[in-house]
């Protein structure tokens, strides 16, 4: 399931321009073929007993160090199938749509080896039964995002975004190799399930520490506060990247360690409160954001922002919470997808342009684009009986359960939901064109509405099919003693009070946007909007918080080691330069030159006898 995709990407890497005829059809196989396998996989595991469920599948001894003996070993259970389906599965529909998309790019050999290479890296990281092993594919996922993101390196734009991720990836790294050591040193195992054993039996201060290192590692690839500001310059890659990073991979990832560390943060409550918390923060923020932004495709990832931090939010709420978590990551991967490769659509018929100030009125040039996208948008913001609907409102619930302020956010979060993408609909899809005299709309070929349809469909009806069972049927992966379940048609008040905060959202975005929609971006004074448009300041606090500190630490390090390092060994080389050239001048050559200087010394040492003996 992991060697097809990454052999693929080899064979195409390595094969250079003798597979660029055929490269891509190859390419999108690939995922096809694994999502068969998982496919498989998954019906062998419903046929088995709930206690054989988590299945492990030993490959190889890796190395032996000390006392530790590290494996690449695989684990098939409840959480990772589901995440195997949702990778390969919504994986295979963005290479079948990026056919079409990628038609007329020269490298596109290249990009679709890139695109393999990401599904084999994140199928490595689910898979693995070991935070070693996990975390191979973690760093897999974060170089084939480096070269997604700047696939496009003749723009300036694409190649500084692509290292923006990997650094701002790298600091949340740390968090991920320092939590590996830790526990190396307090459990002696990073296997996930002598850790989960022998958890209890280590100091609760190193068992919190450990939350928060984890903690860290998902905030840089889940792209949550503090460490999200590489996401929205992600962007820059082409659409069919930021709809794989964006639903089906690589902001999922930590979502998924925070889920699979469960018996970590049940012993852990204080990092748990952090996940809380933090997801919280980032919900809010993701919403502010997408209700300042006019490229379209900037609006879509403020929502994942805000998306994902609900997962956070439901994932450090508890067992029950995580697999809600779960439950919102899978639905969200289907019409985030939809609604990615929808964006992608409109710029294939717009020229590639991105401003939604240019658009206005394309439901009647682009049908198939406008009823996907709008379902996608149906479920995104909970309208009754979505996908959307039912994960996110359970989460809403949990959030009022756990506490108060946590309810009363969340289901602002959703209020601010239905009003952006409300907004993102009316300046899109309604009112009067606003596009220059030589573009043309036009619908996408059938290569890329067959996957919008699919997803579509899946951004509906998903959530309906997944609704009670998904919690059951994660219960023992997630810790979870006492699945909860609601009925199909059981709307609780806090359901209600969602539906009614949405409807609010709605309204607002289509009172202030059904009119005309200026060319240029209005002036404002309003500090909230303009945070918005700043990203809520993030690149700031990067710059003066870290850069520049940073860069002042590196420079007195340079006038440390110029002056006091290299002064040393200058004065050193200088003391015995002198040295040399004094002796230099004693060694003349002259006979009579040497015999007075041993004469000199014969009298001083004379000299020096005599006073020694007087002494």
């Amino acid at each position: 399931m992991i060697a097809i995709p990454l052999v693929i990407a080899g064979l195409l890497l390595v094969g250079g321009r003798a597979t660029n005829g055929w490269g891509h059809y190859l390419a999108t196989l690939a995922p096809i073929a694994s999502f068969v396998i998982g496919a498989l996989l998954f019906v062998d595991l419903l046929g088995r007993d709930t206690s054989q469920r988590a299945v492990e599948v030993p490959v190889y001894q890796w190395f032996t160090t000390g006392n530790w003996t590290f494996e690449v070993s695989l684990l098939v259970d409840q959480l990772s199938i589901l995440f195997v389906l949702l990778i390969t599965g919504v994986g295979s529909l963005i290479h079948i749509y990026s056919i079409g998309y990628m038609a007329h790019d020269e490298n596109r050999r290249r990009f679709f080896a890139f695109l393999n290479l990401f599904i084999a890296a994140m199928l490595l990281l689910v898979l693995a039964d070991n935070y070693l092993l996990l975390f191979i594919g973690w760093e897999g996922v974060g170089l084939a995002s480096y070269l997604l993101i700047g696939f496009w390196q003749h723009k300036d734009s694409a190649a500084k975004a692509a290292k923006k991720a990997f650094v701002v990836n790298r600091v949340g790294d740390l968090g991920m190799m320092m939590a590996i050591g830790l526990m190396l040193a307090q459990v002696g195992s990073v296997k996930f399930t002598d850790v989960a054993e022998g958890i209890g039996a280590v100091e609760p201060a190193w068992v919190v520490l450990l939350g928060f290192l984890l903690l860290a590692g998902a905030c840089a690839k889940s792209a949550q506060v503090p460490l999200q500001s590489w996401l929205l310059d992600a962007m820059e890659g082409p659409t069919p990247v930021s709809a794989l990073i964006h639903a089906a991979t690589m902001v999922t990832a930590g979502v998924y360690l925070i889920v699979r560390s469960h018996p970590i943060y049940a012993l852990a409550p204080e990092a748990a409160l952090a996940v809380a918390i933090v997801g919280t923060v980032t919900l809010l923020f993701g919403a502010w954001i997408g209700t300042s932004k006019d490229d379209i495709k900037k609006v879509l990832a403020g929502s994942t922002m805000s998306q994902i931090g609900y997962m956070m939010l439901a994932a450090g709420i508890g067992p029950a919470g995580a697999a809600f978590a779960i439950f919102h990551l899978i639905t969200h991967g289907f019409f985030k997808a939809n609604m990615f490769l929808g964006a992608g659509s409109v710029m294939h018929g717009m020229h590639d342009d991105v401003d939604m100030r240019r658009y206005g009125g394309l439901a009647k040039y682009m049908p198939i684009t406008f009823v996907t996208f709008g379902l996608g948008y149906l479920a995104i913001i909970g309208f009754p009986f979505t996908s959307g609907f039912y994960s996110k409102d359970h989460i809403i619930e949990a959030a009022w359960d756990k506490h108060l302020a946590f309810g009363v956010l969340a289901l602002l979060g959703a209020g601010i939901t239905a009003y952006y993408m409300t907004r993102l609909m009316m300046m899109t899809f309604f009112g009067e064109k606003r596009w220059k005299d030589d573009v043309h709309p036009h619908e996408s070929p059938w290569v890329m509405t067959v996957p919008l349809i699919v997803l579509a469909v899946l951004s509906i009806g998903a959530g309906v099919v997944m609704n009670g069972w998904i919690t059951t049927w994660l219960a023992p992966a997630v810790g979870d003693d006492h699945p909860h379940t609601t009925g199909l048609l059981h709307i609780t008040p806090v359901g209600w009070a969602t539906m009614a905060t949405v409807a609010v959202g709605v309204l607002i975005g289509w009172v202030l946007h059904r009119r005309d929609i200026p060319w240029t971006e209005p002036h404002t004074r309003n500090p909230l909007v303009l945070a918005g448009r700043r990203d809520l300041f993030g690149d700031d606090v990067n710059l003066y918080a870290f850069q520049r500190p940073g860069e002042k630490a590196v420079e007195g390090l340079v006038a440390f080691d110029d002056v006091v390092v290299d002064g040393a060994v200058r004065g050193s080389a200088g003391v015995f330069t002198g040295l040399s050239t004094a002796l230099r001048r004693v060694q003349n050559g002259y006979v009579r030159s040497y015999a007075l200087t041993m004469i000199v010394g014969v009298l001083l040492l004379a000299a020096a006898l005599y006073l020694g003996h007087l002494a």
